[in-house]
């Protein structure tokens, strides 16, 4: 039976992103972590229970960024290697169905209802202003869970394709879909947004940050084609224009996003205009 969603007029509607480095290991071809998802789902299922709405994109991982790096896809079409980058275009489309079952089967052991909505199906374009209709997720009934997430896209000539980021659809749904309350990034390797590189031993928890903050940090290209840290911070920006509370959060600590539904507070970044 699916759980249940009772009414509550202060209901939220959370739209959170699963980070690639949350649900995977990214540095490994197509690893899945299926401890991460287990407690992520748990805290889906919390949510729902509570009577909260929840939408879900999630990263690729090692799922999608390291054949991309491979084939240069953020790159387009390229003449001398096309043949390739379209038998990896292929590829990398079916991993991200794969790595979305793999969240879909965690959800469904949880008795959550669920509908998958990959982009290579619905949306052109890249960056935060892609082509496509957001109907089927905006339609979704309040009992079932739309998950959508980074895909490769169809694109116009001469790029012909190109990588739509979970980033770039969280600030399409966050800025268009009207009911959200909520806008939270799910981080796979530290509680937040840190003062420096989480390796740096004096980083510290930036608790409160707006875009007139200067922020340094890793990005590391040979894991990650679409910006890192750097683009949450750009897509957290826009959305929270619109959304009264957009958050950083550790996913490895999925208690906190109930913290937060109960407390309007917890430990982590909360993104300010």
């Amino acid at each position: 039976m699916p759980c249940p969603l009772p009414e509550n007029e202060n209901m939220a509607h959370i739209l959170m992103k699963f980070g690639g480095g949350l649900i995977t290991t990214k540095s490994k071809m197509k690893t899945v972590d299926d401890e991460s998802i287990e407690k992520l789902s748990k805290m889906v299922y919390d949510l729902l229970s509570l009577g909260h709405k929840v939408t879900i994109v999630h990263g690729a991982g090692s799922f999608g960024h390291l054949k991309a790096k491979e084939w240069r896809i953020a790159e387009g079409a390229i003449t001398d290697i096309l043949e390739q980058q379209k038998q990896a275009v292929k590829s990398i489309r079916m991993d991200m169905l794969e790595l979305n079952r793999a969240i879909v089967t965690s959800l469904d052991n949880q008795n959550i209802r669920t509908t998958s909505i990959p982009p290579s199906d619905w949306a052109t374009e890249v960056g935060p202003d892609f082509l496509g209709d957001l109907s089927a997720i905006t339609n979704c009934n309040d009992n079932v869970v739309p998950i959508t997430f980074g895909d490769v896209v169809n694109c116009k000539q001469p790029k012909l394709f190109g990588i739509l980021s979970g980033d770039d659809l969280m600030v399409r749904i966050g800025k268009e879909v009207s009911d959200i309350s909520h806008c939270i990034f799910l981080l796979g390797d530290t509680e937040g947004l840190l003062s420096a590189p989480p390796n740096d031993p004096n980083a510290t928890l930036i608790e409160v940050w707006d875009k007139s903050k200067p922020i340094s940090g890793n990005h590391d290209i040979n894991q990650d084609v679409t910006g890192g840290i750097f683009l949450k911070l750009q897509s957290a920006s826009m959305i929270c224009e619109r959304v009264p509370n957009v958050w950083f959060i550790d996913g490895r600590e999925p208690g906190r996003v109930l913290e937060l539904l109960e407390t309007g507070t917890t430990r982590g970044t909360q993104i300010v205009p």
